[in-house]
């Protein structure tokens, strides 16, 4: 059997207590984790120039579509003006030669010129097109990459961070703003290998989170899913798990989370547990207070991980039978104080 703490009743000058007595618990692995949004992008120049307007700052919310920011497009525009400029001109060569080429068809029904003068004039026909075509491609690529002056926001949600300032100057692939969406979002874990068969074969994984007042809480992620690899040098595994949306609304990325993995019942373990209001911790030191007929004795005690609503594991310094003060404060503060306990 394993070890469970039955507490006492508290009263007016009586120090509460609790007696470790058996109990058969399951055995869980803890692991702080991180929370990520599933949708972020680093938006990133794609044309070189100065940042003239930065629209947005850290924290500001943006619907997508809505422009982050400028770059200065001046020589963009001289190159839109020019692709213009040789459409007009490839336009007025190209009616030249049509022109020719009638005229030339015309004459050559009427005998007045070869059946070589005509492939010419069709020829220069055929290449005023193309030099046509070629000018209106150009057009569409300047006009293209005009538009690469302007970033705008591929989705509705928040900005995380900006990494340029107006008067910065942009690079293509040069980092501008990063955005996310609030929903979905997933814990991030790193499971270190020893620990990766465990977590794999876990009957039941939990994440505490708090809710919209505050409240702790844990939450059972709706997919939960290994990244294929592993840290070359903290030899870790990336595990993702894909938060509910209404249990994670309060969450933004970033925050701290911790995430249980549960194992099934055929592999549950005993285990002597306390309230974590019986462990005391000062710097270093971690310990209960022992009761006895003389009053309470300080006990350094080595924790296991915690239980969720089963309390902290003592893995040494507290055995069956032993009697904790459930409020250690009080407990070193007033030694001879009375107690009442039930076993």
């Amino acid at each position: 059997m394993a070890m469970l703490a039955a507490p006492a009743m508290a009263q007016s000058g009586v120090i509460p207590t609790v007696v470790a007595q058996a109990r058969v618990v399951g055995s869980v692995y803890e692991l702080d984790g991180v929370i990520q949004a599933v949708k972020q992008s680093t938006l990133s120049a794609q044309a070189s120039g100065r940042i003239a307007v930065l629209l947005v700052k850290a924290g500001d919310r943006v619907r997508a579509g809505q422009l982050l920011a400028t770059i200065d497009d001046r020589e963009a525009m001289v190159g839109v003006q020019k692709s213009q400029a040789q459409i007009n001109q490839a336009q007025a060569e190209l009616r030249n030669a049509q022109a020719h080429l009638e005229r030339t068809r015309d004459l050559q029904s009427k005998g007045f010129v070869s059946k070589a003068a005509l492939e010419t004039a069709d020829a220069l026909y055929q290449g005023g097109l193309a030099v046509r075509d070629q000018a209106t491609a150009a057009a569409k690529q300047s006009s293209i990459s005009q538009g690469f002056t302007r970033v705008s926001a591929p989705y509705d949600g928040w900005v995380l961070q900006t990494h340029a300032q107006a008067g910065d100057l942009a690079v293509p692939g040069a980092p501008l703003v990063t955005v996310y969406a609030p929903q979905p979002l997933r814990a991030v874990v790193q499971v270190p290998g020893s620990r990766t068969q465990v977590v794999r074969t876990a009957a039941q994984t939990t994440v505490q989170v708090n809710d919209a007042e505050g409240v702790s809480q844990w939450i059972a992620p709706v997919a939960r899913s290994a990244v294929p690899s592993a840290d070359p040098v903290a030899q870790t595994t990336e595990w993702r798990l894909e938060l509910p949306a209404k249990e994670s609304v309060a969450l933004v990325p970033g925050q701290q989370v911790r995430v249980r993995f549960s194992q099934a019942q055929a592999v549950k373990a005993p285990k002597l547990l306390l309230p974590p209001t019986a462990i005391l911790r000062r710097g270093e030191l971690t310990a209960v207070y022992l009761a006895s007929a003389g009053g309470f004795a300080l006990r350094a005690v080595r924790l296991g991980a915690q239980q969720g609503a089963d309390g902290v594991e003592v893995l040494a310094g507290v055995a069956a039978g032993d009697v904790v003060a459930l409020d250690p404060i009080r407990a070193g503060m007033a030694p001879a104080m009375s107690l009442k306990s039930t076993k």
